[in-house]
């Protein structure tokens, strides 16, 4: 499991205030499991890791051969949810450059998650000289990004391999029975997965909505599984002084309380960056509502120490640090010894680089913790996908019990239709007459 390290908050946080959350983490955590509070109808992924369709999770594995036997390349169109939780376990399991390297399956895009023409110019490039497939992640179909882009795609596919070829290289993940998509899906002939209707999108990863990309780019999504199914049997225990996971809840809210308003979450590993872009997701949209909330953001060191450390070591004292660590490293590298020793770095030589990382990190921790940051540590072994899988369902039920003990519905979003509405509006989208008017004044 991830092993959790608060010797870092002492200086923040008495063991007194600590333990007086107890009774609230373990209500907020009880409201979870007996699925009696708001958002209830979203609280599918808690029994999850046990409790999938064992039938489905076979044709994801065959669809993800065929798609590794068939493609070169795999465009994954999605937004949010769709698909922040696939790219983060690829990029976590494998590397950050795994479609430069690409050793194992195809090179895998994502699109559908901007509307950038240059962007979406650049994949169709990638693909003119490879074959390709497409898998479309939307519950409804009408997403504006998402569907944007699968017309384009769609398009690609039909003119390079008519459409009945295209129908063997378009895979939908999608609503089991209603929408947009699944209706022209079961016109088409097209293979579809189901996007349950009890798992909101940004805790879906370990739904098809994340596992047939996953699977697609080689990772074992059998072991991903069994990590979320330990780190279930873990966490769905009561007692507050045995499950970690309501212990950083109740440590984030405490230090919420003291003016922290802002997490910083943190790792030495620069594949860890998609992780932390679906970590953001995760909590600012389940906390950040009812003018509440923490501020979740990210940084990359020692990379970011040169650009963001200052701000840290010295600014304004409100945010707080959460540091994902890994013990093993997939590589080794030592330094090298350089004879005339120029840089005065041969004190080094012969050094394993994850010991040079892990010193980079506790010099690190010393010197902010000093500076007034307070840091919780999370310790995981290796980033393999059992120990993903058990770090993905700790943060998704961190998430929740957080969510709750600040008073707010995890499970909801209403602040995301904002802009919708009024983009709708400018692009003349029937039914949205009157708002524009009222908007392009305001933009004026």
């Amino acid at each position: 499991m991830p092993k959790l390290d608060f010797r870092y908050l002492k200086d923040f946080i008495s063991e007194e205030e600590f333990s007086a959350k107890a009774a609230k983490a373990e209500e907020a955590h009880r409201t979870l499991l007996t699925k009696s509070g708001a958002g209830n109808d979203f609280t599918g992924f808690v029994e999850l890791p046990e409790e999938y369709d064992r039938e489905e999770f076979s044709r994801i594995i065959s669809a993800a051969e065929k798609i590794r036997n068939q493609s070169d390349v795999l465009i994954v169109i999605g937004i949010g949810g769709s698909y922040l939780g696939a790219r983060a376990v690829i990029e976590l399991a494998t590397s950050s450059l795994r479609n430069r390297l690409c050793k194992n399956g195809p090179e895998i895009y994502f699109a559908g998650c901007n509307l950038s023409p240059d962007y979406m110019a650049e994949i169709a490039e990638i693909c003119e000289d490879k074959d390709f497939s497409v898998n479309v992640i939307s519950k409804s179909g009408t997403t504006t990004e998402p569907a944007i882009a699968f017309r384009f795609f769609r398009e690609l596919l039909e003119k390079k391999y008519g459409k009945e070829g295209a129908k063997e290289r378009i895979f939908c993940t999608t609503d089991k029975a209603r929408g947009t998509l699944k209706a022209v899906a079961d016109k088409e002939g097209w293979e579809t997965f189901v996007v349950p209707d009890d798992i909101g999108g940004r805790f879906s990863v370990l739904t098809p909505v994340g596992l047939l990309p996953i699977a697609a780019a080689g990772i074992d999504i059998n072991e991903l599984m069994v990590g979320a199914a330990e780190a279930k049997k873990e966490y769905e225990n009561p007692v507050f002084a045995e499950n970690e996971a309501m212990q950083y809840a109740a440590a984030r809210n405490i230090l919420l309380e003291k003016g922290k308003a802002l997490e910083l979450l943190v790792s030495y590993e620069p594949s860890f960056t998609q992780m932390a872009e679906w970590w953001k997701q995760l909590f600012g949209e389940s906390e950040g509502k009812d003018g509440k909330g923490i501020f979740p953001c990210s940084a990359i060191f020692s990379m970011d120490l040169h650009s963001l450390g200052q701000f840290v070591q010295d600014g304004t004292r409100n945010l707080f640090e959460t540091v994902v660590r890994f013990e093993k490293a997939q590589k080794k590298l030592a330094v090298a010894f350089d004879e005339e020793n120029s840089d005065g770095l041969n004190f080094l030589s012969g050094m394993d680089m994850q010991e040079i990382n892990e010193k980079a990190r506790l010099g690190t921790l010393v010197a902010h913790t000093e500076g007034g940051v307070p840091n919780i540590v999370i310790t995981c072994e290796e980033r393999n996908p059992k120990e993903i899988g058990k770090l993905i369902y700790f943060f998704e039920i961190a998430c929740a019990v957080s969510g709750y003990m600040l008073g707010v519905n995890p499970f909801n979003q209403p602040g995301v239709e904002s802009y919708k509405k009024n983009m709708f509006a400018l692009l003349g989208k029937p039914g949205y007459e009157d708002m524009k008017a009222a908007i392009e004044a305001k933009l004026d």
